[in-house]
């Protein structure tokens, strides 16, 4: 069947070009392949085709017919690759992906747009939580985390990292003593966020030794963009991504605490599951964000 074919379609080029050698030329055969080729295929289909002459080839009835119907086919044949072609080169289908909520305020949000605009074929379906889902049980091609190491196993990738900054509203502040260390306020008002209440805040500074404490938390929650509204209102100190305060320090209403010392950064990796194909949308998606220079502008991932 497959040497059917390709006789066809040397049939088709050798009348399309008037003769064995154009269609040689063609083709990149020598004239005597070509001539047999199509001597191959009327013997297998136990027809004349064509009537060969010293000056030029004509077709019988058979070969016209015949030229027709693989005309026809090979038509179709390339408007199918052509739309392959371009299917590949504009990517269709969904994603799924669950996103700390947090982030939905930060520059991630503008390069996820940026992406859709890139791709209009590629249909995303966002989940802003500050609970870290499962991505196998929750059916998601993407899970965007935070956290403060960076992912080292074959299917994640770090993206770029987030400076947090402890801080506190300017009404807050206004009745306590100046402090220039940390050990000084671990007996204020603090705030946390729930899914990493375990991880207690540590500080460094230049030509100083880590300093690590553990404050008692007043007011407990599991979205960011709730513990920093409470921060700002006045009830306590919180350790806030730094893109969240910069507005509120700018205009004064909310403070740095302690802004000589140090936190380490938060981290924002991408994972996906373990079996997603080499080269689809899910790496498509991964490749765009962490090469996306506005991100790691943003949020520098050497930090101190």
């Amino acid at each position: 069947m497959l040497d059917q074919l390709r006789q066809l379609a040397i049939f088709a080029k050798t009348i399309d070009h008037g003769s064995f050698r154009g269609a040689a030329r063609a083709l990149r055969l020598s004239p005597s392949v070509v001539s047999h080729h199509i001597s191959q295929l009327e013997e297998s289909l136990g027809v004349v085709l064509i009537y060969r002459s010293t000056r030029k080839l004509s077709l019988t009835l058979e070969g016209e017919r015949l030229l027709v119907a693989v005309h026809r086919m090979l038509e179709a044949v390339e408007e199918e690759l052509v739309d392959l072609s371009s299917s590949a080169m504009m990517p269709t289908g969904e994603l799924r992906l669950t996103v700390p909520s947090v982030l939905s305020q930060s520059r991630l949000t503008d390069s996820i747009g940026a992406f859709s605009m890139k791709y209009p074929g590629i249909t995303l379906s966002l989940d802003f939580s500050d609970v870290r889902q499962d991505i196998i049980e929750g059916g998601y091609d993407v899970a965007i985390q935070m956290g403060l190491k960076k992912s080292k196993s074959a299917s994640t990738r770090t993206l770029f990292s987030v400076k947090r900054q402890l801080v506190a509203s300017k009404s807050y502040l206004a009745d306590r003593p100046k402090v220039s260390r940390p050990e000084e306020i671990s007996d204020w008002d603090w705030l946390e966020l729930a899914p990493v209440y375990h991880i207690k805040p540590s500080f460094k500074k230049a030509g100083a030794k880590l300093v690590s404490i553990n404050p008692t938390a007043r007011i407990s929650a599991n979205d960011a963009q709730a513990l920093y509204r409470l921060a700002r209102f006045g009830t306590g100190l919180a350790i806030v991504p730094e893109f969240l305060a910069t507005e509120d320090i700018d205009s004064g209403t909310v403070e740095h605490v302690l802004p000589d010392w140090n936190l380490d950064p938060a981290y924002v990796t991408a994972a996906w599951p373990a079996n997603a194909p080499k080269h689809g949308l899910i790496k498509l998606l991964v490749n765009e964000l962490s090469q996306d220079e506005t991100l790691k502008n943003t949020h520098p991932k050497d930090d101190h």
